[in-house]
């Protein structure tokens, strides 16, 4: 059922994007907004500070991770609505996708308050943007499980959908990966998206196979981004045959 009630007159908690490795692509939004606020709720605040020092931005700091969003909520809905207002940030990008945010934003709307997206950087979306891969229509599926059981029986639960499949992966695990890609996916098209926006940007496209040989050992570091093309009708006729 969809929440008709009007907003109350208190703050605003607003979602601000920050950049997922450029510093030039954050907003001039987002910087005003970033300024103007009573209090940011940083994934790590030593992180966040770095990034506002960088743009001369004086803002008071709070901790905001998934082992304290739950505790940091109620004060945080004290100050909307006493009529201040709250920015998230995460380390880098949206923030709720795939990193803090979603349960505040859950109670904020709970209680009628405002919440407002700054948008700006994603990983998800310049990882599908690159890829090569359709991306009409698409889904996130944010990190791989860690326990390769649970990996595999991810990859095998989503390798039948027809939609391009976007997924996170570590660096460490990433071999890992690729290797139960190469049993799962098969020949399928994928494209591995590592350093987006930074200076040594990649993106590797092929099978998993293909992919998996042209990575070299000093290159599994950074952010990583997986993007999985779906099936096909003519893939699925033919493995149906086989």
């Amino acid at each position: 059922m969809t929440d008709t009630r009007p907003f109350g007159r208190g703050g605003t908690l607003f979602l601000v994007a920050t950049p997922i490795g450029n510093l030039e692509d954050i907003t001039q939004r987002a910087l005003r907004t970033l300024r103007e606020v009573s209090l940011v709720a940083a994934e790590d605040t030593r992180h966040t500070r770095r990034l506002l020092d960088h743009f001369g931005i004086t803002a008071h700091l709070t901790s905001l991770h998934e082992h304290n969003e739950r505790h940091r909520t109620d004060a945080v809905i004290e100050r909307l609505q006493a009529g201040e207002s709250v920015a998230i940030v995460t380390d880098a990008g949206s923030p709720g996708i795939a990193d803090p945010g979603y349960p505040m934003v859950r109670a904020v709307v709970a209680e009628g308050l405002r919440v407002e997206s700054i948008p700006g950087p994603s990983a998800v979306i310049s990882a599908l943007q690159v890829s090569g891969l359709p991306t009409d229509s698409f889904t996130f599926i944010g990190f791989l499980p860690v326990k390769p059981g649970a990996r595999r029986r991810k990859l095998e639960e989503f390798h039948e959908h027809r939609e391009t499949i976007v997924a996170f992966e570590s660096p460490h695990r990433i071999e890992r990966a690729l290797i139960d890609l190469e049993a799962v996916w098969l020949d399928r098209p994928i494209a591995l998206c590592r350093e987006l926006t930074k200076m040594h940007e990649q993106v590797l496209r092929g099978s998993a196979q293909e992919v998996r040989a042209a990575l070299r050992a000093d290159q599994k570091r950074g952010e990583m981004v997986l993007v999985l093309g779906g099936m096909t009708r003519t893939k699925r006729e033919s493995q149906e045959q086989s």
